[in-house]
């Protein structure tokens, strides 16, 4: 599906001399995914590191150009980069192998804790490690509305956006794409018009030291023959992953009907990686309202309980999703084994998350020169993200009335409609373990596994000795 007619003869014989195997690129992959933790930041960090620094495949340039195109991409951004860095040393093929294996660490390890939960959950020490995730991950989620809001709302018309946002999604129950949306629409006009409120402001910082330039790269300033714009290979390669990803779910629909819950979780999660700019906290709070409230795929604690694994193990944190369709099927198993029915679903829900991720890189990765300095869609980037800030605001609030407070009641009028914590039922060991994970986070400066995992020792112990 590659193409070979573009590019002059020096800049092919430059990209096959770049001297890196298909199996040496394997190895460094893998140890880029295992390595993968702290979010975002730490990955994108992780693979400046090994890419650039260390192996010295690329250069600062390049490797920052295939981020911003990445940043402007519905999914994880890192997951993306890696594709995208992957296809750009080794085709379609490198990039496959490249996004797979960012994933494949986390999907294990979950799914293994996801086992975990539901046959031992009731297990004191169980109990506990998870009672202490939730205290923990509440403080890592105010760390996230902190670090993103520095990065976004840079001046009063980006304050009111998040703030708008949050008044939408938190009091009159606004779906969050329809805010993404209402926000990109403005930024985009805004941008349109020229507007410098609707500048993005600064992004992730890959690295430091010295910087390495492409023209020093193993892989040099030459564009790939397979990197220049194609029309006839991108409709072919977006033929097969829109086949890839849309097929498994008209199937589902017409094997099992609408209602079945590995239909709706197929179409649920595909919708999801539609929206899912800004990061997997922006959309979390949304996952938690329909998973809890509408789906009943999962009670109010147990979406804290899968943020927590996804926390603490390597990979995108919109892994989380995964843990959400395990639940539901285990609830919702049919004729199968619970424990199968669960198994299936986590693989759906993955399956429908990443794919759509490889179909916006190889359709686009060749196009990206076009997309760069685009006022228009700095503009709506911009207030997405300011918009994003709003959303994770709802999301750290709602979940420490579930982790803070025993029991919670839904309240309405008119229509605004919220939870809102009884009186008297406050959890002081949940409050207590949260101030310690805020303090170890703000203070401190404590990474964010080292925080999850005192958290977790210190549930147990209370777990067990009370």
């Amino acid at each position: 599906m590659e193409t070979e007619t573009a590019g002059t003869t020096d800049e092919v014989v430059r990209h096959e001399g770049h001297g890196v195997s298909f199996g040496e690129a394997f190895r460094v992959w893998l140890r880029v995914a295992a390595l993968s933790f702290g979010g975002p930041a730490g990955q994108i960090a992780v693979m400046h590191r090994i890419v650039v620094d260390e192996k010295r495949w690329i250069g600062e340039h390049r490797f920052l150009h295939a981020l911003n195109y990445c940043m402007l991409l519905p999914g994880p951004e890192a997951q993306q980069l890696a594709t995208y860095l992957g296809w750009l040393m080794h085709r379609t093929a490198g990039g496959l192998m490249a996004g797979c294996l960012f994933v494949l660490p986390g999907f294990l390890s979950i799914l293994a804790l996801s086992y975990i939960y539901v046959i031992f959950g009731d297990v004191a020490a169980i109990e506990g490690l998870f009672f202490g995730l939730k205290a923990a991950v509440l403080a890592v989620v105010v760390q996230a509305v902190f670090r993103i809001g520095s990065r976004a709302l840079k001046n009063g018309l980006m304050i009111g956006i998040a703030a708008v946002a949050f008044i939408a999604i938190f009091f009159f129950r606004i779906p969050f794409p329809l805010i993404i949306l209402g926000a990109g629409v403005l930024g985009y006009i805004g941008g349109r018009m020229g507007s410098p409120l609707f500048r993005m402001g600064g992004g992730h910082k890959a690295g430091s030291g010295p910087v390495l330039t492409d023209k020093d790269s193993r892989l040099g300033e030459a564009v790939p023959a397979h990197a220049w714009p194609n029309l006839a290979w991108s409709l072919k390669i977006s033929g097969v992953f829109l086949v890839l990803w849309l097929v498994p779910l008209v199937g589902l629909f017409v094997l099992l009907g609408p209602d079945n819950v590995f239909t709706g979780i197929g179409l649920f999660f595909s919708k999801m990686a539609v929206v899912t700019f800004g990061g997997a906290y922006a959309v979390l709070s949304y996952v938690a309202q329909q998973a809890v409230e509408h789906y009943h795929w999962l009670k109010p604690g147990e979406m804290l309980d899968g943020l927590g694994m996804a926390e603490t193990t390597p990979g995108p944190l919109i892994q989380v999703v995964q843990f959400v369709g395990f639940m539901g099927a285990w609830r919702e198993p049919g004729a199968l084994n619970p424990l199968v029915a669960a198994t299936l679903a986590a693989l759906l829900t993955t399956w429908v998350t990443y794919v759509p991720c490889f179909l916006w890189i190889f359709l686009g990765a060749p196009f990206i020169e076009k997309l760069r300095g685009n006022a228009a869609l700095t503009g709506a980037m911009s207030a997405i993200t300011a918009a994003v800030v709003g959303v994770i605001l709802n999301l750290a609030i709602w979940f420490a009335i579930h982790t803070l407070f025993g029991e919670v009641r839904p309240w309405q009028s008119g229509p605004v409609s919220m939870d809102v914590p009884v009186p008297g039922s406050v959890v002081w060991p949940a409050v207590a373990l949260a101030c310690a994970a805020a303090l170890s986070i703000f203070r401190f400066k404590a990474s964010v596994i080292v925080t999850l995992m005192a958290c977790a020792a210190a549930g147990m112990v209370w777990r067990l000795a009370f």
